[in-house]
């Protein structure tokens, strides 16, 4: 089962990491907002038939309340509407190969405006492997003229709108992560190719199939398989495999697009490796206090926060229901999650 899960999450992150050279190559037949919409609409299309097959289990795949939709749509306007336009555009400016590496600036990214909007805990291994993304992500663009620099100001600032993302993702509870980029997908994609049909020169080709079947492997398919590998190796494990996607990225883009690799470029992989391992280091543990709460999210029992039984249930198994927590004061290491949004010290 563990070494399942191991494969699924490197080919969640070899899938995900294809994504950049390939869109590098679809770039020079199809505009920006018009091949965001596509790998978008792709990725929906990937993950409509578990949409369906949860909401005929009686599974209602929108969210119930106001704050979840809010969260829902910032997730969809600055994760699926912005952050891949911005990404695109750099990706037209810039190698593949920095391109790819620059995408762990989402990681910074999300880390820092978790902590300013949501005042989280970050220690100081987070904050050390942040300064080493930033650094490597500097040396990156040396050696690319204004190219490199357009090209990592694009891709910063399609990191900043995917650590929002992140952020508005993280609290959104009643809907599973599919159907949430089901949502994502249907919207965000609809919404890019509507500008970019509206604004743009345009003719339909081959491209756009090879578009919309690299969406659904690299954004559809990929996060159903990381989802899958968290549920058998854990969330930080899962996610520890799935930093290796820029790396995929990397070597796609030196085989598909014969893109050489630099003395510059190497020793900012290697930065950017060992600042990814010690922003994986960081976890803190105190009291803090769990308010009483109501809500509906994939969980396993045995956690110290889902205590309640089902007798048609096997022992460890993952599932969602509505479910509520008492209130209760313990400590234990932890990361944020949906149960630990607190202010950490």
């Amino acid at each position: 089962m563990k070494y399942r899960a191991f494969i699924q999450a490197l080919a969640s992150a070899a899938l995900f990491g294809i994504a950049t050279p390939f869109s590098k190559t679809l770039l020079a037949g199809l505009q920006a907002n018009q091949l965001a919409g596509l790998l978008y609409l792709g990725a929906a299309v990937c993950l409509l038939p578990l949409v369906l097959r949860r909401s005929l289990s009686g599974h209602v795949p929108v969210p119930r309340d106001g704050r979840n939709r809010r969260n829902l749509l910032g997730a969809i306007f600055f994760g699926g509407i912005v952050g891949p336009v911005l990404l695109l555009v750099g990706l037209k400016h810039a190698l593949a190969a920095s391109v790819a590496m620059w995408l762990n600036l989402e990681a910074v990214a999300t880390a820092v405006l978790a902590f300013l909007l949501f005042r989280e805990h970050l220690g100081k291994w987070v904050w050390l492997g942040n300064v080493g993304v930033l650094a490597a992500g500097v040396l990156l663009s040396f050696g690319q003229g204004w190219a490199g620099w357009i090209g990592l100001a694009c891709v910063a600032g399609a990191g900043l709108a995917w650590g929002l993302d992140n952020n508005f993702t993280a609290v959104i509870d009643g809907i599973s992560p599919e159907e949430s980029t089901f949502w994502k997908g249907l919207i965000a994609g609809t919404t890019n190719l509507a500008i970019g049909l509206a604004l743009f020169d345009w003719r339909i080709g081959a491209d756009w199939l090879w578009a919309l079947l690299l969406g659904g492997v690299s954004y559809g398919a990929s996060i159903v398989l990381y989802i899958r590998a968290a549920h058998g190796l854990g969330a930080t494990r899962a996610q520890m495999l799935f930093s290796l996607a820029p790396f995929f990225g990397v070597l796609a883009s030196l085989l598909w697009l014969g893109e050489g690799l630099s003395t510059l470029q190497a020793f900012a992989i290697v930065i950017m490796a060992g600042s990814l391992a010690l922003m994986f280091l960081d976890r803190h543990g105190h009291a803090h206090k769990h308010e009483v709460m109501m809500h509906e999210h994939e969980h396993r029992h045995g956690d110290e926060h889902h205590e309640h039984s089902h007798e048609w249930l096997a022992s460890g198994a993952a599932h969602s229901h509505l479910h509520g927590h008492a209130p209760v004061v313990h400590s234990h290491p932890h990361w944020p999650d949906l149960h630990h949004r607190h202010h950490g010290r």
